[in-house]
């Protein structure tokens, strides 16, 4: 004959039902649910592989060999110069960087200037004081540690005080011809208001450029995209009517669909 279960052991039996079927905490099941949920997708762009081609293609026939307009002599001149054009013109820098660059075109001649003397030369650029201090510090850190010698990747050339990710873009791109896609102000509005390649960061919108601009349009991609916005898809009001790529963008903004016509533009003065 069985024995009977004392009231004790009845007890922790039904306590080890009730925890058995008593429900995760919110924040264990949270944390599942979160492990289950999927990757976010980037948001879909609404142009063809073909039509993105096209709209590279002519660019390429506008700006057959697009430049830079920021005036150098070197890589080091260069860096510079790129370092000294945030929240500023090309134009305005050019114009402090010729008297900078004529006494000073290495970092030993730069630091021989000193501090003082290249904030009197580029006082016509915003945020002078700062930017003669990172001018020099580059300098500097160039001499130490780099043997006088701009570096060649990006990973090297963001460690210079006054250099980000755009500014190495651009020298890897412009001095080295290394492909890349540097996005200044120009290319993200382009990269958002054609929506073709959406982010709201410059790294994002680098991203997405370069999931999607054909490998043998790349070298030229970003001088095109900053030229097309700097002189005609314009930050107060696009000039639709001059936009080469008129029937094919798909701007909210847009107020023509009928492209400009497709010739080479004079060749640059820079």
């Amino acid at each position: 004959m069985e024995k009977p279960k004392s009231p004790k052991s009845a007890k922790m039996s039904l306590a080890s039902s009730v925890a058995a079927k008593k429900p995760a905490p919110a924040k264990s099941r949270a944390k599942s649910s979160a492990a289950r949920k999927p990757a976010t997708r980037r948001p879909r762009i609404p142009y063809s592989s073909e039509e993105i081609r096209e709209i590279f293609r002519r660019f390429s026939i506008q700006r057959p060999e697009p430049k830079g307009e920021l005036e150098h002599v070197n890589p080091f001149t260069l860096v510079v110069a790129v370092a000294l054009s945030a929240q500023a013109t090309d134009a305005g820098v050019n114009k402090a960087t010729r008297g900078l660059f004529a006494l000073a075109d290495t970092p030993e001649k730069m630091l021989a200037l000193g501090e003082d003397r290249v904030r009197d030369l580029i006082k016509t650029i915003g945020l002078y004081r700062n930017k003669a201090k990172n001018v020099i510090a580059l300098s500097q850190r160039l001499v130490d540690e780099f043997g006088g010698e701009v570096p060649r990747t990006e990973k090297e050339l963001v460690t210079l005080p006054g250099v980000g990710r755009k500014t190495a873009n651009v020298v890897m791109s412009m001095a080295f011809g290394i492909p890349t896609l540097a996005v200044d102000t120009h290319v993200l509005r382009i990269g958002n208001r054609l929506r073709i390649a959406p982010g709201k960061t410059p790294d994002e919108v680098e991203a997405a450029f370069l999931k999607i601009i054909p490998d043998d349009y790349l070298f030229h991609a970003h001088h095109w995209l900053i030229l097309h916005g700097r002189y005609c898809c314009k930050a107060r009001k696009p000039e639709c009517e001059r936009c080469v790529i008129a029937d094919i963008c798909k701007s909210l903004e847009k107020t023509n669909d009928v492209p400009a016509l497709l010739v080479e533009l004079p060749a640059q003065i820079v």
